[in-house]
């Protein structure tokens, strides 16, 4: 079969449609649907149900996804094993969002070297739609995010409990947004209840998608921003930035999400690591604000 269809079918589960994979893969709709109806015929079946809400998977299609994704991801393992550098015996990729390398993947990353010496590592970033889309054809391993999409064949599951806390560079009270605020786009929730807590907020000077760009333009040039309290937490100590006092709080839940069909022993330990290193970060962020607590009594 040829991977081109494979990749396409999983296209269109990844994205949900016909005209969203079509931009992905920089085709036309009309060859993506040539291609779903050319792989329909190979196979003597219906695997998507097209309507209003887009492209939905029938019994057969779901059937079909896993060994889509095991041809596919037969094809990258073996093009992954061909380059693997000498001394390595398997290789592992690993994606995530860039706020999440910060301060956490990055230190993911020697811990499960030391764990796992003969396996090589690929990493990399990306928002939220390429790492489903790399998840599904079984490019990634393993994906780390804020705002996954539930995918048959791929497991999702609660990593880390992001705490986004508005900071300035100069000490202040008043936690209404004010001039040089940055309004980082952390998703639609975080829209939704940042509305509801500002809803005079006449909108931002500056808005950034990626939460590491929005911390560098505050530090650079002043201003304030929400950022997730691990990172900030060094520049908090450093009085390089400042809690904004009497500013909510809002959760930002970060997830890991994998194959369900996963067996390798080296991508387990991998999540592993994971949930042991989000577990260390969560017990220091909130044991900062109890000791800060004690030293003012």
């Amino acid at each position: 079969m040829d991977t081109e269809l494979a990749r396409t079918f999983l296209t269109v589960v990844a994205t949900g449609n016909f005209i969203t994979a079509a931009d992905r893969l920089h085709v036309s709709q009309s060859t993506v649907s040539t291609r779903i109806h050319s792989l329909e015929e190979l196979l003597g079946c219906t695997l998507f149900v097209r309507n209003k809400a887009g492209a939905m998977l029938t019994v057969a299609g779901r059937q079909f996804q896993r060994h889509a994704s095991t041809l596919v991801r037969t094809v990258e393992q073996a093009r992954h094993d061909v380059g693997l550098p000498k001394g390595f015996s398997g290789a592992l990729v690993v994606g995530g969002r860039i706020g999440l390398w910060e301060e956490f993947l990055l230190l993911w990353v020697p811990r499960m070297q030391e764990a796992n010496p003969q396996i090589s590592i690929r990493a990399e970033s990306a928002l939220e739609p390429e790492l489903m889309q790399g998840l599904v054809e079984g490019r990634i391993d393993i994906g780390v995010m804020y705002t996954p999409q539930s995918r048959p064949g791929l497991k999702v599951e609660l990593l880390i409990e992001e705490q986004l806390v508005l900071v300035s560079t100069n000490p202040r009270s008043d936690p209404e947004p004010q001039d040089g605020y940055v309004y980082v786009d952390w998703g639609p929730e975080f829209y939704a209840r940042h509305s509801a807590v500002f809803p005079n907020f006449a909108g931002p000077a500056l808005t950034a998608n990626i939460g590491w760009l929005g911390l560098q333009h505050v530090l650079a040039n002043g201003g304030s921003g929400y950022f997730a309290h691990r990172i900030v937490e060094p520049l908090l100590k450093a009085r390089r930035l400042h809690l904004v006092v009497g500013a909510p709080k809002f959760s930002m839940p970060a997830y890991v999400v994998y194959s369900v069909d996963q067996p390798d022993d080296h991508v387990q330990s991998a999540i592993a690591i994971m949930r042991d290193l989000a577990a260390e970060q969560t017990r220091r962020v909130t044991e900062t604000p109890a000791r800060s607590a004690r030293k003012r009594r």
